[in-house]
């Protein structure tokens, strides 16, 4: 009878975790688009840039915590504020052309509050000699 009575327990105890699980809420975020090509740039143009629209499509507020670029010559800015469930922000990416003709493939990885959860951004285009 004992027994019955601790697996009816640990039965009640382990749907009730499930159940809390499932209650969570958490961000979740959608890209317009991962991947900007910027095609062909004259070298002399000095800088180029593009902006990373995304969604918080989750139930809780999205929080950028950091976005590290795969180099220096790369630089991004992003939305500090938390997005709320249903609202926009932006990552906006810089690229240095000076000094650096030929084809080029920047990553951008996105580190935030969701949990085992990194998005990866890219650039690429060609740089032409002046």
């Amino acid at each position: 009878m004992k027994k019955i009575g601790l697996i009816l327990f640990a039965l009640i105890l382990s749907t009730s975790f499930i159940t809390a699980q499932e209650g969570k809420k958490a961000p979740k975020v959608t890209f317009e688009n991962s991947v900007h090509d910027f095609g062909k740039i004259a070298e002399n143009a000095g800088t180029v840039s593009c902006e990373f629209i995304f969604k918080n499509i989750g139930t809780a507020p999205f929080l950028i915590q950091r976005v590290q670029a795969s180099c220096g010559c790369t630089t991004p800015d992003y939305t500090n504020e938390p997005v709320l469930p249903g609202k926009t922000g932006k990552i906006k990416v810089t690229y240095s052309t000076v000094g650096r003709p030929g084809t080029f493939n920047k990553d951008i990885t996105v580190f935030s509050n969701v949990p085992d959860s990194i998005y990866r951004l890219n650039i690429k285009g060609e740089v032409i000699r002046k």
